[in-house]
């Protein structure tokens, strides 16, 4: 169990102030955008070899009882040294975090895991939240294996496909008719009306603390070293702001000197993060806006926080088109067999123009999250032109003509 000494509340103009306990939060009207600390020293880091134990390996870091109750296996993604991919790119250094492993496909689910252990561990019975669709899977999911009633809020326009999966779970679901910020409001507020538990990316402090083991998940994996830059889609910020917070602690914790440079990605047709990191004005969006509807948000909670990262890391923002991430899910099944959705390919449709801005270095060490399983977006898997279908008679010699004309050798 991890023990929070004290509480970092960053304002949007990325000003700071600690608190020494979550009722002094109170006190001060903000319980969002909070940055829990703790008593940091090497003793807080696993000293048993690394092992697929998922994210609870790291419970001296985490706001949390000993005794874990949370009953689906989150965390210990494979961190993939895909060859065919780093040929093509002419990228050796080129690493894959495939968080498309996790129960409900997406890095939602270490937030879910952490806010459900915590709903366990105090008898709360409703959890609630708004979501575009991954969250809300994964809370729907989650809930379900505890037993728990999950409540869930989202856009009118939402995936029927999302949907379906949701449903199933029999989780409680609101379809908003003004859409994905009408429905955060309105999921803010009735968690307050009715006593339920707020699991809102960026609203609830343990989404980001939980997030923030893809950071040590990767020092692990990397023989105890930290790349020279991570590469991660942007919505809100809250993956960007944990993997940062995920590498600070690793350096208070005495594991290394270095903190990767950070490259955040957005859709070029909502990138209000970009933007506003260049100085410019914020144009409307929502995740309509593009098929990257997972990091569309036209206004980041945890906007302060990301650029804060961002600049302390000395990395940048890339803007990516919807070509370049339809061909990015191509490009993750192609040559690293992976199913992605388009925000969760996001990072890696980023790599080109990252590279081209000088943000990173191509003989340089570096981890793209892949943060979404394509599963639920099956539309946007696009066949390479080089995987033909044939139909055919159970016939060997009408199969031999067809292999002598094809390249099925």
């Amino acid at each position: 169990m991890g023990k929070v000494t004290s509480y970092k509340v960053t304002g949007k103009d990325e000003s700071a102030k600690s608190v020494k306990s979550f009722e002094d939060l109170r006190a001060i009207g903000n319980t969002e955008r909070v940055e829990m600390e703790y008593a940091y020293g090497p003793d807080l880091l696993p000293a048993n070899p690394w092992s697929n134990s998922g994210m609870w390996r790291y419970l001296a870091l985490l706001p949390t009882q000993d005794e874990i109750l949370y009953p689906l296996a989150v965390g210990g993604t494979p961190l993939l040294a895909p060859l065919p991919l780093r040929q093509l790119a002419g990228l050796p250094g080129l690493w894959l975090k495939d968080e498309t492993r996790s129960p409900t496909g997406s890095n939602k689910d270490r937030a879910t895991a952490l806010s459900l252990e915590y709903a366990l561990h105090n008898k709360i019975q409703t959890i609630s939240c708004a979501s575009t669709g991954n969250v809300a899977l994964s809370l729907a999911v989650g809930a379900a294996a505890c037993g728990l009633k999950a409540v869930i809020f989202v856009p009118a326009s939402i995936l029927d496909s999302k949907l379906q999966y949701m449903r199933v779970t029999g989780a409680t679901i609101f379809k908003v008719k003004e859409g994905y910020e009408a429905a955060v409001r309105l999921s803010r507020e009735a968690a307050h009306a009715f006593g339920w538990y707020d699991r809102n990316t960026g609203y609830n402090p343990l989404t980001l603390e939980a997030k923030k083991t893809v950071a040590f998940e990767i020092w692990e994996q990397m023989g105890h070293q930290v790349p020279d830059s991570v590469v991660v889609p942007v919505g809100d910020g809250v993956t960007l702001n944990g993997l940062a917070k995920g590498f600070r602690e690793l350096m208070f914790c005495g594991a290394t000197t270095k903190l990767p440079r950070i490259i955040g990605v957005q859709a070029e047709n909502c990138q209000p993060l970009k933007r506003m990191w260049e100085g410019h004005s914020v144009f409307p969006c929502d995740h309509k806006s593009t098929i990257a509807d997972g990091i569309a948000v036209e206004a980041p909670i945890n906007a302060g926080m990301a650029l804060r990262d961002i600049r302390e890391s000395r990395g940048g923002f890339v803007a990516v088109s919807e070509e370049a991430l339809l061909n990015a899910i191509a490009l993750l099944a192609t040559t690293s067999g992976i199913l992605a959705e388009p925000a969760g390919a996001a990072a890696l449709a980023g790599i080109r123009p990252a590279v081209e801005q000088g943000l990173l270095k191509v003989h340089e060490t570096f981890v793209v999250l892949v943060t979404g399983s394509g599963f639920k977006t099956p539309q946007y898997l696009r066949p390479p032109t080089h995987s033909p279908v044939y139909e055919i008679l159970a016939d060997i010699n009408e199969l031999k003509q067809i292999r002598a004309h094809s390249n099925c050798k």
